[in-house]
């Protein structure tokens, strides 16, 4: 298991998903891709199997660079500015101290099904988290 931080801008954060995908060779299916979500409440956090990028930059240069969008994602919700001229600004900047602590849950939350995500459990590690 490798975990992988990009250094690059999120906007491509796909550049170093691809290079590891393809240095080691890891199939997409293999690929768990952690990532906020404007369309989920501060919070929340939900698996999901595969999908497009509805928007968002980092999975559109994700997708790209693996050619395939069936890629688990873990979404990590942080809610919608309520105008869509704001969303740029509102992912830009910090969490209020509230929303920051719901997202620290959400991804506690997230950690205690990683066992059944790293077997292959998809549809077990979905229904515990979406449970919670």
């Amino acid at each position: 298991m490798w975990l992988l931080k990009p250094m690059t801008f999120m906007n491509n954060s796909g550049q170093s998903i691809g290079a590891l995908s393809r240095f080691y060779k890891i199939p997409a299916p293999a690929i768990l891709v952690v990532h906020d979500e404007l369309d989920l409440p501060v919070g929340t956090a939900r698996l999901k199997t595969s999908g497009g990028h509805g928007g968002h930059n980092g999975l559109r240069d994700t997708v790209a660079q693996l050619g395939v969008n069936d890629f688990v994602r873990l979404r990590i919700g942080i809610d919608h500015p309520g105008n869509s001229r704001d969303v740029s600004n509102y992912v830009l900047n910090k969490p209020m101290s509230d929303q920051r602590i719901a997202m620290d849950v959400a991804m506690d939350n997230a950690i205690h099904v990683l066992p059944e995500v790293i077997r292959g459990e998809l549809q077990q590690a979905m229904h515990k988290l979406h449970s919670t």
